[in-house]
């Protein structure tokens, strides 16, 4: 069984043999990446500095909780706003793959000028065990490459250090709560953000709409979990498809996009199964999508696709 105390002494000890001098993190605010973070601080200290990235591509209002939650955990932190170059590096772009290499490689870039400011020479990263097994080697194949994993380019200028490599979810998630950490039962948001959830192009346009649907679907999953109506799932969110059909928005016609809703309940991220909705929950999150986006979205539908044969994000 997973002692959470014992790997917490034993990643201490590791990282303190493993970074002399000063090392970044690149911590988006979700369970992985604050969780190495802690771990880390608690090792070399203030050496430690955390870098939040705002891509573009976060959730409502994501950027300043992440903020706060750094500074609420007494973490020496950093914030860079570069969501023009990330929206720049994207356009055009439609592969999945080519989207996730993309932005792992400008992520890498930017890490590289903070730690050159902050001369440092470890990057630490929350990489957990289904980020490099869906990325694939030679032996396994590649399901999608995680940001952090496939995503990473050749010429790396620091070293990588990853403490949570060989744990899943549910073993980060028991750390978390060791270390008293107050984002422990948050779902996942993938390294990507938004750029995963856009199928096709992204724009700044469709990642405001994107955006909204996901506050959405998070806002009244949530309240329904809260109420007793249904179980909180592991994950739940939006994805804003690449299609526009035809609707009706007040008594004009209309041609907006279609947004999917998504949610699954799983318990390592490996494998999943759609979450039993209720339809007067599925009918509150359609009724208030459409309400709020106005004409930009015509239509909402459900997923329910297990894992396998879909994988829980649709990039």
């Amino acid at each position: 069984m997973f002692d959470a105390k014992q790997f917490i002494n034993e990643s201490i000890q590791l990282i303190r043999e493993k970074i002399k001098g000063k090392a970044l993190i690149a911590c988006s605010g979700g369970v992985d990446s604050t969780v190495a973070a802690v771990l880390v601080d608690k090792a070399i200290g203030k050496n430690l500095v955390a870098l939040h990235v705002d891509t573009g591509l976060m959730r409502k209002n994501e950027s300043q909780q992440v903020k706060k939650l750094l500074e609420d955990l007494g973490l020496n932190n950093r914030f860079v706003d570069a969501s023009e170059r990330f929206f720049n590096a994207l356009k055009g772009i439609i592969d999945p793959e080519k989207k996730r290499k993309i932005i792992g490689e400008l992520f890498i870039r930017i890490f590289e000028e903070v730690a050159e400011e902050e001369e440092v020479e470890h990057l630490v990263q929350g990489t957990i065990a289904p980020d490099w097994i869906e990325s694939g080697d030679q032996l396994r194949d590649t399901i999608k490459s995680h940001h952090n994993v496939g995503g990473l380019p050749k010429d790396i200028k620091v070293k990588i250090v990853e403490p949570l490599r060989d744990l899943y979810k549910d073993e980060v998630r028991a750390v978390a709560r060791e270390l008293k950490i107050p984002i422990a039962e948050r779902q996942p948001f993938p390294g990507p953000g938004l750029a995963v959830r856009i199928i096709g192009e992204v724009t700044r346009e469709k990642a405001e709409i994107a955006r909204e649907a996901c506050y959405i679907v998070e806002n009244e999953i949530e309240k329904a979990a809260r109420s007793g109506l249904m179980e909180l799932p592991w994950q739940y969110f939006a994805v804003l498809l690449p299609l526009k059909t035809v609707g009706v928005h007040g008594d004009q016609r209309a041609y907006g996009y279609t947004i999917a809703v998504r949610a699954i309940q799983s318990i390592d991220g490996m494998s999943g199964a759609y979450s039993k909705i209720p339809h007067e929950v599925l009918d509150r999150i359609a009724t208030r999508i459409t309400n709020t986006l106005g004409d930009k979205v015509t239509r909402v539908v459900y997923d329910i696709t297990n894992k396998p044969p879909a994988t829980i994000e649709w990039e």
